[in-house]
């Protein structure tokens, strides 16, 4: 498990990794990054069947705190697994594409 910076994301986005954002429901109604799916963290462990194991994920939240929790819970069940750090708030700062 790494931090990695919006830039690698984006270098990364359309590859092999997939992208899960850890926010709520309501936040990602803001924009999620391009590819991402939303699992809400406290629904995250209940759901690891959905994500496939042998592809690397990036765990995706508002700020990279929650998804940091999010690659624990991933590295743990076996995941490949990096955080993007950050998060949202970086992404949108840099005023990088979203996915609505």
């Amino acid at each position: 498990m790494a931090d990695i910076t919006i830039a690698q994301v984006r270098e990364r986005l359309g590859g092999a990794d997939q992208l899960i954002d850890v926010r709520e429901i309501h936040e990602v109604a803001e924009g999620m990054v391009p590819g991402a799916r939303n699992i809400p963290l406290g629904t995250l462990a209940s759901r690891l069947a959905e994500i496939d194991r042998s592809r690397p994920v990036i765990a995706i939240c508002r700020s990279g705190n929650r998804s940091r929790q999010a690659t624990e819970v991933l590295k743990t069940a076996g995941f490949r697994v990096d955080n993007m750090e950050g998060g949202m708030i970086a992404w949108f700062r840099a005023g990088l594409p979203v996915d609505r």
